[in-house]
């Protein structure tokens, strides 16, 4: 078979472990055994078909995005909803759209305000480029407290923060970015330009010191950096690095042999989606050709294996002229419920304080639902589909970003809201490549996977 790449690119104690890694993270290759919650599937075994999975449609979509010159080179990612307290039926959605910077949208899902990404520093230098979005709530990093839209703008490989304004319905986010923020990742533009920048991000903070922090991964790279939230002048807000963290890019398997998911020259298994658990301070990570880790989010522990992908262990070469990877026969050594590439995490509350980690499974157009208990392995809940509701307003595929909300948001969402990205806008997919993102009542996701 063919593996097809993808062009667009105080935490509480750690509970009972879901994989141990036997050897240590600067090792060249890790033993994991098979997870409680992903048994590993014999060779030719059949799986569960995805069109088995429960569906849900979709009750509004945000206009296409245009990834060419026409559109601004605009391409939806990744989502984060943001709750206005005093007004729920007026909260937004704040959305990347790489190289077309930010879209903030209201629930009705149309655009409320564009604003650009900042163009490099010089003409031959690469643009900004916004990759990921997260929030910070009641933050105190400003002069009176804010909430915040943090974004990694991948193309200059740094922080960018959003003032978020209920006060200015028409353009509720200001940039207040420190002007002297240092690059996460880069020693210098040239090595900006090559473009192993800031990439996934997810915000934290301690509720035992009130300090707020960002997880940011690295394009191309197994690394996840910690990074403080700072106060700058002039009301903006900066950031200093803690620590940094490398996942495995290699993995030991049951036969003795190396495995190392399959890429172009160069590049190792990077992550993207991720998201913390403010219940129990843990980062969900998903590494696109792994799986999902789990490590606590101040990264001072041992990151455990909750699933892996099914292709995890398959042997693949390398094809410069196709430009894709072709893979060699399924040793079995994979999971079940997710197909590269793991991408968008989001985590559901319940008012039971129990809820859901809902992950992205590019790879054949489906969602999974885990468990949020790390005493119970996060266990495996639940699949789900987003489908069309009409020709015009169609389902997810190849869903990049997603976020949920478990609050009441006004008449159109009593029971919260699911936003995904779409990374094949119907019909408008066709001579251009059009994205962008679905709305979902997330009552009626609840009721499905719950049901």
């Amino acid at each position: 078979m063919t593996l097809h790449r993808r062009t667009r690119p105080a935490a509480l104690p750690l509970g009972a472990a879901a994989v141990v890694l036997a050897t240590a993270l600067t090792a060249p290759a890790a033993a994991h055994p098979v997870p409680a919650s992903a048994s590993a599937h014999a060779p030719g075994t059949a799986r569960p078909p995805s069109a088995a999975l429960p569906a849900v449609t979709p009750t509004a979509e945000t206009a296409p995005l245009f990834d060419d010159e026409a559109g601004g080179n605009a391409d939806a990612d990744d989502p984060a909803i943001w709750r206005n307290r005093l007004d729920p039926a007026r909260s937004l959605v704040v959305a990347t759209a790489k190289e077309g910077g930010l879209r903030v949208y209201g629930l009705d899902a149309r655009e409320v305000q564009a604003l650009p990404a900042p163009a490099g520093p010089g003409a031959d230098d690469a643009p900004g480029r916004f990759n990921n979005v997260d929030l910070v709530q009641g933050s105190r990093l400003t002069p009176g407290r804010a909430d915040l839209a943090v974004v990694t703008d991948r193309g200059n490989d740094r922080l960018r923060f959003y003032r978020i304004d209920p006060g200015r319905p028409h353009s509720p986010l200001t940039d207040i970015t420190d002007p002297a923020a240092r690059p996460v990742f880069s020693a210098d533009q040239s090595e900006i330009n090559e473009q192993r920048t800031a990439y996934g991000l997810a915000t934290w903070t301690d509720p035992a010191t009130g300090r707020s922090y960002a997880l940011v991964s690295r394009r191309h790279e197994t690394t996840v950096a910690l990074l403080e939230l700072l106060a700058a002048p002039g009301g903006t807000v900066g950031y200093r690095k803690v620590r940094t963290l490398d996942l495995p890019g290699s993995f030991r398997m049951p036969d003795g042999g190396t495995w190392t998911p399959c890429a172009e020259p160069g590049e190792r298994p990077q992550v993207e989606g991720m998201v913390v658990d403010p219940a129990n301070g843990m980062l969900y990570a998903g590494q696109e050709d792994v799986g999902i880790w789990r490590v606590r989010a101040d990264l001072t522990s041992r990151p455990e294996l909750v699933d892996r992908v099914r292709e995890y262990g398959v042997p693949a070469t390398y094809d410069e002229e196709s430009g894709e990877c072709v893979a060699g026969a399924d040793p079995g050594h994979g999971g079940r419920r997710l197909s590269a590439d793991v991408e968008g995490l989001t985590l559901i509350d319940e008012p039971d304080g129990d809820g859901y980690l809902m992950v992205s499974s590019q790879g054949d157009d489906t969602f999974a639902f885990y468990d949020r208990e790390v005493d119970e392995d996060n266990e495996y809940e639940a699949g789900l589909r987003i489908t069309a509701r009409t020709r015009e307003l169609d389902g997810s595929e190849e869903c990049d970003g997603a976020a949920a909300l478990d609050q009441p948001l006004g008449p159109l969402y009593p029971r919260g809201l699911l936003v995904v990205q779409d990374g094949h806008d119907a019909p408008h997919d066709g001579a251009r490549t059009a994205t962008g993102f679905k709305f979902v009542d997330l009552g009626k996701v609840l009721d499905r996977i719950d049901g």
